[in-house]
């Protein structure tokens, strides 16, 4: 399935060769405790398909077995077997079934609030290595006693426990200490000139060094986490400021405006305008 992500649209395509097990928070009100929209477990096969033009909270997506493809960081990836990947909010979301595969997979949907605490930070990954089973046998768990006796403290135990290995993917506690800093620091001067020679000097570690450490934790290269938080910081900045596009492409190192709009809408899905535009329309 060959797909350019600048003309993807909305889309939700099942498909009869797939199942699906999802429990939504107005199912089991202990989902919204965490601000968990809905999870799921799903035994996928093409044309299964789903596009979201404008993901209002942090998606992760666990497989367990097979593989299908998901759009990250602009371009499409393969997502295996014993793979998560974590989509931030306010982006452009897709993934879809490869034909001739089967795809398992569980997943779980956030929603954005203003008094939660951030469940992306600077040092999440995108994609990285991450033992599904247990976040699908908790789903599952979950779906199976909504069904049946639906006991509120065995719902809250089963919320907890998928809200607690999201986080492990999420938050990793096992990164190198010296990274931490180093992308608060990008965050705090993102329109600085960035290379991997300072990147590395800054956390005291060789070049290659770095880039072994961030493909493996992040799924990215040390250069692209850096385009990834410009990304970020950026999006903020046309949500919360009447800034023109070259101050703001200013602000995150970019001199030239042209070539900052051309990379947003590769990461996020619209160009700079379109973007403001539509976060003006769901506000």
């Amino acid at each position: 399935m060959s797909q350019k992500h600048q003309i993807l649209s909305e889309t939700h395509i099942i498909g009869e060769r797939t199942t699906e097990w999802i429990v939504r928070k107005e199912q089991c009100p202990g989902l919204a405790h965490h601000q968990i929209a809905h999870v799921g477990v799903a035994d996928a096969a093409a044309p299964y398909s789903m596009v979201r033009t404008h993901l209002n909270g942090a998606y992760i997506l666990a497989c367990f077995s097979g593989a299908g493809s998901i759009l990250l960081d602009g371009r499409w990836q393969r997502c295996g077997a014993g793979t998560a990947c974590l989509a931030p909010p306010h982006v452009l979301h897709a993934f879809h079934a490869v034909q001739g595969k089967r795809w398992g997979f569980a997943w779980v949907k956030y929603e954005t609030a203003a008094n939660q605490a951030p469940l992306i930070t600077n040092g999440s990954p995108v994609m990285a290595p991450f033992s599904s089973e247990p976040l699908r046998d908790a789903i599952m768990g979950l779906y199976h006693e909504n069904l049946s006796g639906a006991d509120a403290v065995f719902l809250k135990h089963w919320t907890d426990l998928i809200h607690q290995y999201v986080l492990r993917f999420a938050q990793p506690w096992h990164l190198d200490h010296r990274l931490a800093p180093l992308w608060n620091a990008v965050v705090n001067a993102p329109g600085e000139a960035w290379s991997l020679d300072r990147l590395a000097k800054a956390c005291h570690m060789s070049g290659e060094h770095l880039r072994r450490l961030c493909r493996r934790h992040l799924g990215r290269s040390p250069m692209q986490h850096i385009t990834y938080l410009r990304m970020q910081r950026a999006s903020e900045l046309l949500e919360e400021t009447q800034d023109k596009i070259e101050t703001i492409a200013a602000q995150v190192g970019y001199e030239n405006p042209f070539v900052f709009s051309t990379t947003f809408k590769r990461w996020i899905g619209w160009r700079p305008s379109e973007y403001r535009k539509r976060k003006t329309k769901t506000d």
